[in-house]
């Protein structure tokens, strides 16, 4: 992955990924692991042609040394980083109220 600053991803790549986590949401039930939700992210960004790679392992570099290893869940279009939480529940102070 490239994080030299490069374009930005165009608003179609985005809302495909937006449209793809809201599918998911939409559609598996609540109280798994995260694992489901990332498998299912995986399967609904294949017919959007959302490119996907599932745990590249990076290194991490100070100063031109090594000082540790990341292992993302999702990196889509070879620049974004996704990372997925599952929750129990929502709580009243972090709920957006309207």
């Amino acid at each position: 992955m490239s994080t030299d600053g490069g374009e930005p991803i165009s608003r179609e790549d985005s809302q495909k990924i937006v449209g793809a986590a809201m599918e998911v949401l939409n559609e598996v039930d609540d109280g798994f692991y995260e694992k489901p939700y990332k498998n299912s992210l995986v399967f609904e960004f294949r017919p959007r042609s959302v490119p996907c790679l599932q745990q590249k392992k990076s290194s991490i570099f100070f100063k031109a040394e090594k000082v540790g290893e990341y292992d993302p869940d999702l990196i889509v279009f070879d620049k974004i980083i996704i990372d997925t939480k599952v929750i129990e529940k929502l709580r009243t102070e972090r709920s957006v109220r309207c």
